[in-house]
C-alpha cells in the first residue's frame, strides 16, 4: 500500500485566519522518523498535540500525503515510543534562504494509549509554562 502521493509545491504561508486547532499543543524539540514510500526520513518535532504533530523536514510534502511516524516522547519514567499515521495538512517553506519546511500532520491512526500519553505530556508542559 502506497503511503504518499507525488510531492506538489508546498502551500504558501497563510496569515490572519481563524485558529483551527482542536487540541492544545506543546512545544517540543526531539527527533522524529517519518516513513514515506521511499523509506524513512529524519525530521525534528516543533510541537505536538493529541491530534497532530508539526515538524521540520528538508523536503516539501504535498497536502494529504499519508505517512507513518514514530518518536520518543519524554515521560515521567523516561521515554515512551509513540507511533502513528497521519496526513499532511500544511507544508510551508521556513524561509527563502533555507531549503527546509514546516509540516503539520493530522493524526489519522494512533493507539489511544499513545494519544493519552501525548495529552498528558501537553497538559504537563502547559502547567509548567503558565505563570
Amino acid at each position: 500500500m502506497a503511503l504518499s502521493k507525488p510531492t506538489p509545491e508546498p502551500t504558501p504561508p497563510q496569515g490572519g485566519g481563524a485558529e483551527r486547532r482542536q487540541f492544545d499543543r506543546a512545544r517540543a524539540e526531539w527527533p522524529i522518523t517519518i516513513v514515506l514510500d521511499d523509506g524513512p526520513h529524519e525530521a525534528r518535532v516543533r510541537d505536538v498535540s493529541r491530534g497532530g504533530v508539526c515538524f521540520f523536514l528538508d523536503r516539501p510534502l504535498g497536502e494529504m500525503t499519508l505517512l507513518k511516524m514514530e518518536f520518543d516522547l519524554p515521560v515521567v519514567s523516561g521515554v515512551r515510543r509513540i507511533t502513528g499515521q497521519g496526513a499532511v495538512v500544511r507544508c510551508e517553506r521556513i524561509s527563502e534562504a533555507l531549503d527546509h519546511y514546516e509540516i503539520a500532520v493530522f493524526l489519522t491512526e494512533m493507539a489511544q494509549p499513545d494519544r493519552k500519553t501525548i495529552e498528558t505530556y501537553v497538559t504537563s508542559w502547559r502547567s509548567r509554562t503558565v505563570q
